[in-house]
């Protein structure tokens, strides 16, 4: 298979961006395979994510030249790197870190997982059956701060590019998400806010909803309110109990997670402000 060119580019908006942006990539004798652009007309901003065949015999000149045509303080990214390195972070729940260990061990992840961090020992033994390191750091008896300083630390060594809260059951600080700003992914159920707190499904029955759902996005300072990623939804009706009820909703978390770090891992997910732009 030919050798492919990835670039990414966030800017302003400017008339002509397109026409300026192939124009560089053929003087570098590229040529387009596939181009996806975006604008947000209401914050004039330009996102594109364009695939080249063959590779550039210099990329720092092709850095250069797309700067110099390109707005000022334009983010060009060239060929990022295509395995990404996945740290996982877990409590009690396996169903998560099970789905993703298993197309990890099968290879199609795409990336590779390179540790899971627990605050309770029960998935350590599961986890190391797949041959990944498991770091347990309890919470228990200490503080916050001395609790995430232990994880922060442990995530610096394995320099993820991100960090999955596969039903990590722990609020972060703002001083730990800003440390790992962009790089924090969490899935939680959709009921949120509306069924907070302990017990959601059980709350949902009660409330006799007919819609469940799970919900991928970034971790902001803003609890379950970064930007989204990847949602989905499954009907039910009133004959579920809640044994099918949570079955159905680890299934839906499972799905989307999976299908959310597949659009991290292959650089098809934009950050802006607190929405993302998806090509798909």
């Amino acid at each position: 298979m030919q050798q492919q060119t990835l670039v990414l580019i966030q800017c302003a908006d400017e008339v002509g961006l397109v026409a300026r942006i192939s124009n560089v990539l053929a003087q570098q004798k590229l040529n387009i395979v596939t181009m996806r652009e975006y604008v947000d007309e209401a914050n004039n901003k330009f996102f594109v994510r364009v695939v080249c065949s063959g590779i550039p015999e210099h990329a720092d000149i092709l850095q250069q030249e797309l700067t110099k045509t390109l707005p000022y303080n334009a983010s060009v990214k060239i060929n990022p790197a295509n395995r990404k390195k996945i740290v996982l972070l877990v409590t009690k729940e396996h169903h998560c870190l099970a789905d993703i260990l298993v197309r990890n061990y099968f290879d199609t992840l795409h990336a590779d997982v390179l540790a899971v961090i627990g605050n309770y020992e029960s998935l350590g033994t599961f986890t190391e059956k797949f041959e990944i390191p498991f770091h347990y750091v309890s919470h228990e008896e200490k503080s916050k701060s001395d609790f995430e300083h232990e994880i922060s630390d442990l995530l610096t060594h394995y320099d993820a590019d991100f960090i999955i809260l596969a039903k990590f059951m722990r609020i972060l600080s703002p001083e730990f998400v800003g440390k790992f700003k962009d790089k924090v992914i969490n899935i939680h159920h959709s009921f949120l806010p509306a069924f907070i707190g302990a017990n959601p499904y059980r709350q949902a029955q009660n409330r006799g909803v007919k819609i469940i759902g799970a919900t991928a996005h970034f971790v902001t300072n803003d609890l379950d309110e970064g930007p989204i990623i990847v949602q989905r939804t499954k009907s039910i009706h009133h004959g579920y109990d809640l044994t099918e009820m949570v079955t159905a909703g680890k299934e839906i978390e499972k799905a989307v997670l999976s299908h959310a770090l597949k659009l991290l891992t292959e650089d098809r997910v934009m950050l802006n402000g607190n929405k993302t732009v998806i090509f798909e």
